[in-house]
């Protein structure tokens, strides 16, 4: 599946929000920080492979 690229624009606690980079497209969503890579802060770039995300 994928891949899929994101940028965490926002971190709100336990969440982040991510805006889709690979399309046009104005939609956010939430994701828990707990399934997001160690070291991940905003503006960080992420790639969604395999039921997975990985810092770029």
């Amino acid at each position: 599946m994928g891949p899929y690229y994101y940028e965490v624009i926002k971190i709100d606690g336990d969440y982040a929000t991510l805006k889709r980079t690979d399309i046009e497209t104005d939609d956010t969503m939430l994701i828990a920080m707990a399934l997001l890579p160690f070291g991940t802060d905003t503006g960080s770039r992420l790639k969604w492979e395999n039921l997975e995300y990985s810092i770029i």
